[in-house]
């Protein structure tokens, strides 16, 4: 990892550290990644807090945006840009948890959806992800990662592409034994 600079042009480095409050859900999946983004921020001389809060007061508390650095999780069940891009990114989108308006990027979201080659459409999701990036409109922490595991015995069952949530109707699998 390379050093950081000596000093931010806001005021803040080694001898003058921002201290913030990182704030997220009581559960693991929220409270791990939001331990290792305060790790993280050390490189860039903040000094941040872990604040848990409970799950029936989290969600409240993000919709007022009462938080200097909230951690939140994004969920979806097809990972596909057109639903990632408009429920996070969208302008009066209610999961549009940080209130990020981009018009001009909405059309990009309306090109990318409608383009029917998958080079262009690439191309077109890389060029908003990028600029999502730099305007700050949702910082990506990470990206989770899921598999499946099943026994040879089960026959009939269809891996899905795109999602882990969307193949749970069984009427066509068996157990082959």
């Amino acid at each position: 990892m390379p050093k950081p600079a000596k000093s931010c042009t806001s005021g803040y480095g080694p001898d003058n550290r921002l201290a913030l409050k990182v704030s997220t859900r009581n559960i693991p999946p929220f409270r791990d990644p939001a331990v290792i983004l305060i790790d993280q921020l050390k490189d860039v001389f903040i000094d941040g807090e872990l604040e848990i809060v409970e799950t029936a007061l989290w969600y409240p508390k993000m919709y007022r945006k009462d938080y200097k650095i909230g951690l939140n999780l994004t969920g979806g069940g097809v990972d596909d840009p057109d639903q990632q891009f408009y429920e996070n990114y969208g302008c009066g989108s209610p999961r549009n948890y940080t209130g990020y308006c981009n018009p001009e990027l909405e059309s990009l979201f309306e090109r990318q959806s409608m383009e029917a080659d998958e080079g262009k459409r690439k191309k077109l999701v890389w060029e908003i992800e990028r600029r999502l990036a730099e305007d700050g409109a949702r910082p990506i922490i990470f990206y989770n990662r899921f598999a499946y595991c099943w026994q040879p015995l089960v026959k009939g069952w269809t891996m899905m592409v795109n999602s882990i949530t969307n193949n749970w109707r069984m009427e066509d699998v068996w157990l082959d034994k």
